[in-house]
């Protein structure tokens, strides 16, 4: 990429509040400043829209704007101005630190600050438009670091293991006992409801304290050595779905959303509402059959919601 725009600006000195709306959505952009009053970003449609919109917003408040497209002078390297190395050195340092110090008893708050890192990290790639290593290992140490956190949190939970899903046959697994590990969290009460909702309308849930004893012919869910668990990067419930065959609309979005509160990841819209109504559900209910009722509902509203959108769409 070779093609550039450029921004050149006047704003009246006495409108304070134009001239700080526009030099944040400049910062916001990722602008290069050539000079006072000149700005340079890729020649993207993207950009050209957000040049344009703060033109607009100059010139409605008094000020002078061009948006015009211009080439680098002979022997000026532009993408020099646009290298986001620094900002990823200095936020996988920050990752580095956090990894090195964790604890059972830090994880929870370097989990809170794992998505505040995220959120840097995001704000970082918007402005990356010349991507290249130092965006990929940063993103590959904040999934390391938020599974690291995961695990120190829940240190019961099942590691991932490697190979292919396999494709089951949905009338063999008709009217059987599942066996899960007690007390669940997000993606054991998601696997149950699906298992319940979708896959086995039958099915006799038991929740253990040692799922590993379980009866022979139960079926094992979310638990080293399990019929169903994680699989290279998919938490159980993404593994039933996948399983299954299941593209019933809106599980797809449900699933994103598991897999962040289990795993961590891309943060859904959605997810810390759903964080905090398990939470509460968690912490009131300490029968797990009441439990996995109770969040029924939740999924099954949400699966509602996300399936009038997808349908919409």
């Amino acid at each position: 990429m070779n093609e550039w725009l450029s921004l050149i600006t006047s704003l009246p000195t006495e409108n304070s509040a134009v001239r700080m709306r526009t030099w944040r959505a400049l910062k916001a952009s990722g602008a290069a400043v050539l000079r006072d009053g000149v700005y340079l970003l890729p020649d993207m449609a993207s950009n050209k829209a957000g040049f344009d919109a703060l033109a607009s917003d100059v010139v409605a408040a008094g000020g002078t704007a061009l948006v015009m497209r211009v080439a680098p002078p002979e022997g000026t390297d532009f993408k020099s101005l646009f290298d986001r190395t620094q900002d990823y050195q200095a936020l996988s340092l920050e990752l580095i630190q956090a990894l090195s110090t964790l604890s059972a008893d830090s994880a929870a708050d370097q989990l809170k600050r794992v998505r505040k890192w995220r959120r840097v990290f995001a704000a970082i790639v918007v402005m990356d438009f010349f991507q290249g290593e130092a965006q990929a290992q940063v993103e590959l140490q904040l999934n390391e670091l938020e599974l690291a956190c995961a695990r120190a949190l829940s240190p019961n939970e099942p590691q991932c293991t490697d190979g292919e899903i396999t494709v089951r046959d949905l009338a063999q697994y008709q009217g059987r006992i599942w066996v899960t590990r007690e007390r669940p969290w997000v993606d054991r009460l998601a696997s149950a409801w699906l298992i319940q909702r979708f896959i086995d309308r039958k099915a006799r849930v038991r929740w253990m304290v040692d799922p590993s004893d379980r009866p022979v012919q139960a079926l094992g869910f979310d638990f080293d050595g399990a019929d169903f668990s994680h699989v290279d990067h998919r938490v159980t419930f993404e593994v039933l779905v996948a399983s299954f065959g299941l593209n019933q609309p809106g599980l797809a979005r449900l699933a994103a959303l598991v897999h962040y509160l289990d795993v961590g990841g891309l943060q859904p819209a959605e997810a810390v509402g759903l964080e905090a109504v398990l939470t509460g559900l968690h912490t009131q209910l300490t029968d797990d059959h009441a439990l996995l009722a109770a969040a029924g509902v939740v999924f099954d509203s949400l699966l509602v919601s996300f399936s009038s959108e997808a349908l919409a769409s």
